[in-house]
């Protein structure tokens, strides 16, 4: 009895990380506020709905408040991705987790810093679960 229980436990764990995957990179380098990109970089509103095409990017709803955190730094004729989280009462389901969307959607209303660092990325940037 107890060896079915560790097979069908180590079976359930194996399907959940199969989920897990590292998805392509976006850019190689961002603009971040500091070593971990844990710090706000500024606040944005959403001008548009934004519907995420895939784990790595967040959904956004047009005058959603969104936190940005860093700004990849495009490749030559890419798109301009940053990364962020929304704020909102009305979508308190979405707050908290971090995906990318293009910056065109949103306008930059309040900047909190002017002291950028900017890195590479990594594959962790774009790992999705």
């Amino acid at each position: 009895m107890n060896y079915s229980l560790g097979v069908l436990l180590c079976v359930g764990l194996l399907h959940q990380t199969a989920w897990s995957v590292f998805m392509d990179k976006l850019a190689d380098k961002k603009i971040c506020g500091d070593a971990e990109c844990s710090y706000v970089l500024s606040m944005a509103t959403a001008l548009d709905d934004f519907i995420a095409p895939d784990c790595r990017f967040i959904n956004i709803k047009k005058g959603q408040m969104v936190y940005v955190y860093s700004k990849l730094i495009p490749a030559e004729g890419s798109g301009v991705f940053w990364s962020g989280s929304v704020y909102s009462e009305r979508y308190v389901d979405q707050m908290g987790r971090i995906g990318y969307f293009p910056s065109t959607i949103v306008k930059e209303t309040n900047k909190f810093s002017d002291n950028t660092i900017s890195m590479q990325t990594t594959d962790m940037d774009f790992y999705c679960e």
